[in-house]
């Protein structure tokens, strides 16, 4: 798979869009007129909408005629929250689900996406806007776990986070500052919230997590990669609920 597919030019796109091609983000010339039926059928297939200058779409598209609009293509589709959900009423088990705050590293959102797929989660969580998606880097570095857990993307994780909690899901974020997290209770429904490589947990995802959760640190510096950190805490979930 390529790090990226791209798809450009209005009949190219206009053909994707009938097959059912789950679209990733479009990209639409800013002022160009006669492209509202692209930016009207992408927003509704849930694509990210970004307007961008011509010269941004020439290097896109490494300066093919691209007619004003491209699109990336996601690896693999998104589901829906319901669908999480019911997979772990399916089961009869907790909802067990890992939410991505931000994370930008395609690599580190593979790399979580492959330890929650062996740690046996309902599936992972990810923000529309600023924060990889499924692209080609993140389906190679999840090592094939992509095609057997559920991603779901959406608008706003502070509304999520607030739906999870409707259905006594307990959301704990990972901060430096917080419990140890081999004194927290993670025997219920848990939703683990793991912060951007560079800001960690955002200010209102932060003021409505129930459990603020911390791992130990023995050396000089005072904080670990991502995914690293996301590991450690899903298999401390995975050991509990045994």
């Amino acid at each position: 798979m390529k790090e990226t597919e791209i798809i450009y030019g209005r009949n190219a796109l206009s053909e994707a869009l009938k097959s059912g091609l789950a679209l990733d983000t479009l990209y639409v010339q800013s002022g160009l007129k006669g492209l509202e039926w692209a930016v009207f059928a992408a927003r509704e297939k849930g694509a990210v909408v970004k307007n961008v200058s011509s010269q941004k779409l020439d290097s896109l598209t490494d300066n093919a005629r691209h007619g004003g609009v491209a699109a990336t293509v996601c690896a693999m589709p998104y589901a829906e929250l319901d669908e999480l959900l019911d997979l772990a009423a399916e089961k009869s088990q907790s909802p067990f689900f890992i939410m991505a705050d931000e994370i930008e590293d395609p690599h580190n959102l593979g790399a979580i996406i492959r330890t929650a797929e062996a740690a046996g989660a309902h599936g992972v969580i990810i923000p529309k806007r600023r924060s990889a998606q499924l692209s080609g880097t993140v389906a190679n570095t999840s090592a094939g776990a992509l095609s057997w857990i559920k991603v779901c993307r959406v608008t706003n994780l502070v509304d999520t986070i607030k739906e999870l909690k409707k259905h006594n899901i307990w959301i704990y974020g990972a901060d430096i500052q917080g419990q140890p997290y081999r004194q927290t209770d993670f025997s219920g429904g848990v939703c683990l919230i793991i912060g951007s490589e560079g800001k960690g947990l955002g200010r209102l995802v932060r003021e409505n997590c129930d459990i603020i959760v911390s791992i130990d640190m023995h050396g000089k510096i005072n904080s670990l990669n991502a995914s690293v950190s996301a590991g450690i805490l899903m298999y401390e979930v995975v050991r509990q609920k045994l």
